[in-house]
């Protein structure tokens, strides 16, 4: 079974796309063209990653990232990897979960779910205020410099209806080995309530309000395919505490 280590190397590679703002009422706000690079050196024993964001309104190229010519990144950030830290955990494709260990009271509290799949990322950041209210999403649509990967279309009701079947990985706060299971989901009418669909053949579900004293999930999915859809589950216990992350890959039955 692949280490987490070598399970993130799968995102090596320069990766073209937009960071975009989603507010609270799930109105699409402003787009930044971005670069993130993660390169391997030392026998890929060190990753260093580099990330450069243009201003909002800056065009994009049609497969991300800034038109050639577009200037300076107004924000430009470089950090070395030799190890993972424990808030952060990798999947056996490459899809990751990232976030908050803790809910703390005064302090703002979040989640990152990354998908990967062939010369694609699709990852989605959920935030929250100092007050534990949901703030907003940042959608972040990426693709392999030099292909010619396209962006999903995006998501339906009509996609995610139906039975579905598949695999599950879990990795619990205090066991860093995946615990891997069959798993069986069935999408009805009722089950889309909270569900938010987003661009690129995201969703997600999270709730209103975080808080150290009650315990919460937040999802966030991708259909990279027609027939296949990807979920990430992050859980916390009731005191606010991060218990276990899980990916789930599904094909429709």
């Amino acid at each position: 079974m692949a280490s987490q280590w070598q399970n993130f190397l799968r995102n090596l590679g320069e990766w073209r796309g937009s960071f975009t703002t989603i507010d609270a009422d799930g109105c699409l706000r402003d787009s930044s063209p971005s670069v993130l690079t993660l390169a391997s050196e030392d026998e890929d024993r060190l990753v260093r990653f580099g990330l450069k964001r243009w201003p909002a309104g800056t065009t994009m190229a049609a497969v991300g990232g800034p038109v050639e010519g577009a200037g300076e990144p107004s924000r430009a950030f470089e950090q070395e990897y030799r190890t993972l830290g424990r808030q952060v955990v990798f999947f056996a494709s490459g899809a990751f979960n990232k976030g908050s260990l803790q809910v703390a009271p005064n302090t703002p509290f979040g989640g990152e779910f990354g998908f990967i799949g062939g010369n694609r990322r699709h990852r989605l950041v959920q935030l929250y205020s100092e007050a534990g209210s949901f703030d907003q999403l940042v959608l972040i649509r990426e693709f392999r410099a030099g292909s010619d990967a396209t962006e999903c279309a995006p998501t339906s009701a009509d996609q995610l209806l139906g039975s579905w079947s598949g695999q599950s990985a879990t990795i619990s706060a205090d066991w860093p080995e995946p615990t891997l299971s069959d798993c069986q989901l069935q999408i009805g009418a009722a089950d889309l309530d909270g569900l938010r669909l987003l661009p690129d053949g995201g969703f997600c579900r999270l709730p209103q309000r975080v808080s150290h004293r009650e315990a919460f999930v937040l999802e966030g999915g991708w259909l990279p395919a027609p027939g296949r859809v990807e979920r990430l589950i992050r859980r916390y216990d009731g005191t606010g505490a991060w218990l276990s992350a899980s990916h789930e890959v599904l094909t429709r039955n």
